[in-house]
């Protein structure tokens, strides 16, 4: 950890994402209240609202009725998630044109690094990314940018000014802006932690930036309070790379579909699809989980340990024992689906359990080609030509790989 030279982090965090790609895509949405949402339902909730619809108090998270009731002309259109991949990847050679990037946040956030040069003209080099995404991209996706020594800094900067806005916080300025913000404005400070620095008598970010390192680290139980204690005082922190840990999909169900046995269909669509994007990392699991909710959240789970895996044939044999192990216990709410391939080791194709018979890893090796093959055909007509017994994709919409808020998908995962 050191003191930070000067304005070395520039943050690019654009202006309602989801629904301003929706309406760069489509001309007839643009000055439109727009929502969008996860399902084709009237029971789902809203995942992104345009500057419009927010302007007449509609937020993300507002259920689709609750949203209507406010606007009756908002326009409710399901999630691309493979449409905004390919417009984030023209985004990011926009913004590589003008500034060198550091590294990509999420679907819509990305951190560059400012040289010594761009240093002396931080508004300048703003405006120019600015100024590239509005040319090789399209001006209806505005950014909001952040300048300052830290890339923490940089985050809070690009959120002083939504939307379209760019603020340059330095270090002799240093704690000014930040003083009026309230504890839960800084990333990483939900309402956890929140909560834990009250108990200790800070109640405001005065009170956070007269703490100590030490006591910020104790406050959180781990170095990450220290952490942010430096990067809000302009020191440059390494963090450790981490690893990837799961591979995972969900859906909520539409009404006609909420029960067992239709849920199971939908899990081994979503499972098929996890073990793809498994395989395509490179990686195998050791553990599949399953789960199941109802309207108010409770629901069943269950999980499989077994020998690491990789290919189709074992996972959905796996999901088909859990689901019968969850039609054993009875009563099961059906709202949503789950299904999480977890506890992931390096794929190696020649790896055999001791206790494999030579029969027994010959026959797993055959539907691992299969499996294989199966990919490559996605890879090749954009769709499932060949499935291992049933697939059904439940209706209501987009129901392939999906945008989250620290993984952006790959091409080849749709």
């Amino acid at each position: 950890m050191g003191q930070a030279a000067g304005l070395e982090r520039l943050y690019v965090d654009f202006d309602s994402f989801f629904a301003t790609a929706e309406q760069h895509l489509r001309p007839e949405l643009r000055e439109r209240p727009v929502g969008v949402i996860s399902i084709d339902s009237p029971h789902t909730g809203l995942i992104a609202a345009s500057r419009e619809a927010k302007r007449l108090g509609i937020k993300r998270s507002f259920w689709v009725r609750e949203a209507r009731r406010v606007c009756p002309s908002i326009v409710l259109v399901p999630a691309r998630h493979d449409a905004y991949v390919r417009l984030h990847g023209d985004i990011v050679k926009a913004v590589n044109s003008v500034i060198p990037l550091l590294a990509v946040r999420s679907i819509d956030e990305m951190v560059c690094a400012l040289s010594p040069g761009d240093q002396t003209h931080p508004e300048a080099v703003g405006r120019a990314v600015k100024a590239s995404i509005a040319r090789h991209v399209g001006a209806v996706l505005t950014c909001s940018v952040g300048i300052a020594p830290t890339e923490l800094l940089a985050k809070i900067a690009a959120e002083m000014e939504k939307p379209d806005g760019l603020v340059v916080i330095r270090p002799e300025d240093l704690p000014g802006p930040l003083l009026r913000l309230t504890l839960t404005d800084v990333p990483g400070i939900a309402r956890g932690n929140a909560a834990r620095l009250r108990r200790a008598g800070v109640t405001d970010m005065a009170g956070f930036w007269s703490l100590a390192p030490k006591q910020a680290r104790a406050i959180w139980g781990s170095i990450e309070g220290e952490r942010m204690w430096a990067e809000l005082h302009g020191y440059a922190v390494e963090r450790p790379a981490t690893g990837r840990v799961m591979f995972g999909h969900g859906r909520v169900l539409p009404q006609a579909w909420r029960r067992l046995d239709r849920a199971y269909a939908c899990a081994r669509y979503l499972a098929v699809k996890a073990a793809r994007r498994m395989r395509c990392a490179g990686l195998a699991a050791r553990a599949l989980a399953a789960w199941l909710t109802d309207k108010r959240g409770a629901g069943w789970f269950g999980e499989e340990r077994f020998a690491p895996a990789w290919d189709d044939r074992s996972i959905l044999m796996s999901l088909g024992r859990l689901f019968g192990q969850a039609g054993r216990e009875g009563s099961i709410g059906c709202r949503s689906v789950h299904v999480m391939l977890h506890d992931l080791v390096p794929l190696d194709a020649g790896q055999r359990d001791l206790f494999d018979v030579a029969s027994v890893f010959e026959t797993r090796r055959r539907w691992e080609r299969l499996s294989v093959l199966r990919d490559l055909l996605h890879a090749r007509y954009g769709r499932d030509v060949l499935s291992l017994g049933p697939s059904s994709e439940p209706p209501g919409g987009y129901a392939g790989a999906k945008i989250a808020f620290n993984r952006i998908p790959e091409e080849r995962d749709f």
